[in-house]
């Protein structure tokens, strides 16, 4: 099974960038989804899931009210990164767990993408 992750760039301040993942070997809809990043010098951290047991997403407060997950019909899970910031500048990173998954600790997901790296930067 693997994932892969697309969309990634460079965007200004204030911009917007759509990540998308697609699951080969996996059905998502089975599966909690989430989004990961890794800023320059830090550790990873959890940015949004969407947990399948209860059908609601989850954003790390940073990104509240500025990025959307959301999954599709077609296998793919997407990250709609809206008023960018330069503080999102990081690899980010998809990941699938088990439905009832509702946090961010990362030995509860089972399968990770390689990471796509977005900047933001004037």
């Amino acid at each position: 099974s693997q994932l892969e992750e697309s969309g990634g760039g460079l965007a200004h301040p204030g911009g917007s960038l759509r990540l998308s993942c697609t699951a080969s070997g996996l059905f998502l809809d089975y599966y909690g989804t989430a989004w990961f990043r890794q800023a320059p010098g830090k550790e990873r951290e959890g940015v949004s899931l969407l947990s399948k047991s209860d059908g609601s997403p989850y954003y790390v407060d940073s990104v509240k009210g500025r990025f959307t997950i959301s999954r599709d019909n077609g296998n793919y899970v997407h990250l709609q990164m809206d008023s960018l910031k330069p503080e999102d500048t990081g690899i980010y990173y998809c990941a699938v767990g088990p439905s009832w998954l509702q946090n961010f600790r990362e030995n509860g997901y089972d399968y990770w993408g390689r990471g796509i790296q977005v900047t933001v930067s004037s």
